[in-house]
């Protein structure tokens, strides 16, 4: 089980990371426009450093939603390595058997 520091600190990285998002995307948008000026895109790259750190998407760490484990997670179930298997050996997962 993971700490619950480490699994409270992720939930409230992707809630900043959802109230950000839009005003991220559009930023790098216009960054990535080729009429504009050196002077205009630095400003707006300032603008993108100014947004708060954990806005990032990359900050965001996939962690198992029973036990907070955040290595071996399957994107798919949001589940590690180890409670997928006890789940699917129990047929608690609809459509999962064993090899």
């Amino acid at each position: 089980m993971a700490k619950q520091s480490s699994i409270q600190k992720n939930l409230n990285r992707k809630k900043i990371v959802s109230k950000f998002n839009n005003k991220r995307k559009a930023l790098k948008k216009m960054i990535m426009q080729k009429d504009l000026t050196m002077e205009e895109r630095f400003k707006l790259q300032s603008k993108l450093n100014d947004l708060p750190r954990d806005s990032a998407n990359i900050r965001v760490r996939n962690r198992c939603e029973i036990t907070g484990r955040a290595r071996a997670v399957y994107r798919k179930f949001n589940l590690s390595r180890i409670k997928l298997r006890e789940l699917t050996m129990n047929g608690s997962l609809p459509g999962m058997v064993k090899s």
